[in-house]
């Protein structure tokens, strides 16, 4: 083979038809070899002949498709300087499209000699790290297009292409576990009787295994290790073929959006798998270490850690930066992906050591023309000083809506003092959001994600279980404002288990009447339990796994959660564009205020009741009379847009509640009840204004207005 010039963009290696251009980033190299590997795993080093701007490049014809390779970069060893190149080591493309392998966590991966962290480990690593693959962009998309859902229709489903088809009865043994079993029909098939308008991906980049997992016989599920950030993770293919992972995934997508799904991805560029000073060299340290991470400024030899990983990437690094925005315009332009979720956040906003909100990462994703148009969630902290984030992004995002998660936990558990915030939640979090002209879309609403308990779990444990992580069951979050209903754990109490049941209700029924963006987390529809494990990052098995097995109670929670979707999707009051005016915004009369809030006893709630530690129960009346146009939905031109009537009790006693007066409507018709999820014979019961109408201890119900629309 013989190499010449190329060209230093696009970075990574670029395949056109006859030949590759390799170019890598380093602005501390003094030569930089392309390590060709054979089927063999006989190794062809070729130095790269050029550099422009610290890009090293060179073009081989011979190399096409399947092409396995790497790089050694030969530079400075001084980490009390920072500097850490060792040619001994191979080192992945931080652009690679595809890896082969896994690392296997051999002493060679390690940069520094045992015996002296000071001095370079001379011993060879290849063997023991994946190599990255020249892949074929060509792929036929037919007539994909992005389903384009407005935020205000959206219903987020959180899930894991391992763990959500890995159990699959009507998935092939083959495909279970991977993007192919994601996209086939008995998958989808579920997620749109569900409901859910798009699918959240934990992540799917190509991470690496800890070595202080695998030494337990754990690996990490969870995938928040990424070491290639343009790779889809190689384990997950059913095609183990060189570069098959990435035609794996593009038809996993398209046949989503075939369904009307949307693909978004959870991604991790706030830190890397290579954690700190001590962990392996793959790749980012020995190209440039001092460019890519950030260092302790007294010692470099040092990490600073704001992600509680062992690194943070340089964010204020521009070819960090070129790296990132590199990696998500190839992910929509290429994969065709319909937005991100950022883990963590705020450490992309940390510039220097604090949370800048205006950080050149969010000045570019702002101007970018393909990246601001797509979905943009963020995990809005980190484990910095001032890293909890909520409602400080800028007007382009989505967050996370951690307050949501607690407030509404904390209602159902019976918490004192917490009817204010609730209602300040069930109506999208305005007091987060709308100060800097945000919507209720800014929020992404969760109780119960993939970090934490389960929905079951959340109702059985008040104690995590998490003996089997092998950390003494000290990991995991330890306030979980969790409330077992009176037995910890698996217990045989009708009376329990009919209170959690309803318990669970509640709290999707809390989630999907909610204004803002809802979220599920798989398997939470089927009452999946972690068995009171709330950190299954590295429990790859049956205690992470969505298991499919529906008797009868199970079939039951399915068929109610697909009830309450449909209800968002066919109710326009529940999914309104832009907060909600109450009777004093809005001025009239009271009932023609876009959301009402009263007492049980059908009187407004007051300054004073909202101040209450024992106010547990209340009502709200959402107005349907004025939406119209596209906010209407479905709804346009079929006739008024229903009201809605939702009554609440979070205590442990019925409560009474008294329906408002005709000028609210005259009669109203219950449409969904969490105390009768079956709801024998609802339509045929008609409620005039101003009756009584006793609601079960802990549950929630909702009525429609029949008659009397202004």
């Amino acid at each position: 083979m013989h190499i010449s010039a190329g060209r230093p963009y696009p970075l990574g290696a670029a395949y056109d038809g006859n030949g590759t251009n390799f170019a890598l980033f380093s602005g501390c190299a003094e030569k930089v070899e392309l390590c060709l590997i054979d089927d063999n795993g006989e190794e062809l080093r070729l130095t790269l002949p050029e550099v422009d701007g610290d890009i090293w490049h060179g073009y081989v014809p011979e190399a096409g498709p399947g092409t396995r390779y790497g790089y050694r970069v030969h530079g400075p060893w001084d980490p009390e300087q920072g500097a850490r190149c060792n040619p001994a080591k191979l080192l992945l493309d931080p652009y690679a499209t595809a890896f082969d392998g896994q690392i296997d966590g051999h002493p060679s991966l390690c940069g520094h000699h045992p015996d002296d962290v000071n001095r370079p480990d001379e011993r060879d690593s290849l063997g023991h790290v994946p190599l990255g693959v020249v892949t074929d962009p060509s792929f036929d998309w037919e007539e994909d297009r992005p389903p384009g859902h407005p935020y205000h229709g959206t219903v987020l489903y959180e899930t894991h292409v391992k763990g959500m088809t890995r159990l699959h009865p009507e998935v092939p043994d083959e495909l279970r576990g991977t993007y192919a079993g994601m996209a086939h029909p008995a998958v989808i098939d579920h997620l749109t009787a569900l409901g859910v308008t798009a699918v959240e991906l934990m992540p799917v980049h190509q991470f690496t295994q800890d070595g202080f997992l695998t030494d337990q016989g754990l690996s990490n599920y969870w995938g928040y290790n990424t070491i290639g950030f343009f790779a889809p993770h190689n384990a997950y293919a059913a095609d183990r073929s060189r570069g098959g992972q990435v035609r794996e995934f593009k038809t996993m997508v398209k046949a989503l959006h075939a369904a009307g799904i949307e693909v978004i991805l959870d991604v991790v560029y706030n830190h890397t798998a290579e954690g700190n000073e001590m962990g392996p060299t793959l790749s980012f340290r020995g190209i440039d270490n001092a460019s890519y991470y950030r260092l302790v400024d007294e010692t470099p030899a040092h990490y600073f850690d704001t992600t509680g990983t062992g690194n943070s990437l340089l964010m204020r690094h521009p070819n960090v930066l070129q790296l990132i925005m590199d990696s998500l315009r190839y992910w929509v332009t290429e994969m065709h992906v319909d937005g991100f979720r950022f883990d963590l956040a705020a450490t992309l906003a940390r510039q220097f050591h604090e949370v800048d909100r205006l950080s050149s990462f969010f000045d570019l994703v702002q101007q970018d023309p393909v990246v601001s148009r797509v979905k943009l969630i963020a995990e809005p902290w980190d484990i910095g000083d001032g890293g909890y984030q909520v409602g400080n992004f800028p007007t382009l995002w989505s967050e996370w809506n951690g307050r949501y998660r607690d407030t509404v936990r904390g209602f159902w558990r019976g918490d004192q003092g917490t009817v204010g915030e609730f209602a300040e939640r069930l109506l999208g979090s305005s007091d987060l959001y709308q100060h800097d002209r945000r919507r209720p879309r800014a929020g992404i609403n969760f109780a119960v994600a993939h970090d934490g308990f389960t929905l079951r779990d959340l109702v059985s444990y008040e104690e995590r279980r998490n003996e089997a992580n092998g950390e003494e069951g000290r990991d995991g979050e330890s306030d979980n404002r969790s409330f077992n209903c009176g037995a910890e754990g698996p217990t045989e109490d009708r009376t329990v288990n009919r209170l959690r049941a309803r318990q669970q209700r509640n709290i999707l029924t809390t989630l999907l009447l909610s204004q803002g963006v809802p979220m599920l987390a798989h398997g939470d529809e089927l009452g999946r339990t972690q068995q009171g494990n709330n950190n299954v990052y590295c429990q790859d098995n049956d205690v992470s796994w969505v298991d499919w097995d529906l008797d009868g109670e199970r079939a039951g929670l399915l068929d109610f959660t697909r009830r309450l979707v449909a209800l968002r999707h066919a109710q326009p009051v529940l999914r309104r564009r832009r907060f909600l005016r109450g009777p004093d915004e809005q001025g009239g009369r009271v009932e023609q205020a876009e959301a009402v809030w009263l007492r049980p006893d059908g009187r407004l709630m007051a300054e004073a009741d909202w101040e209450r530690d024992d106010a547990h129960a209340l009502a709200l009346f959402l107005c349907g009379d004025q939406i119209q146009g596209e906010e209407a939905g479905d709804a346009a031109g079929n006739g008024p847009v229903d009201s809605l009537l939702i009554l609440v009790n979070g205590w442990s006693e019925g409560v009474e509640f008294q329906l408002p007066p005709v000028s609210f409507g005259a009669a109203w018709t219950v449409v969904l009840d969490t105390a009768d999820p079956d709801l024998a014979d609802a339509d045929e019961v008609e409620f005039k204004a101003g009756t009584t109408v006793g609601l079960t201890d802990r549950s929630v119900r909702v009525l429609r207005r029949t008659h009397g629309k202004r």
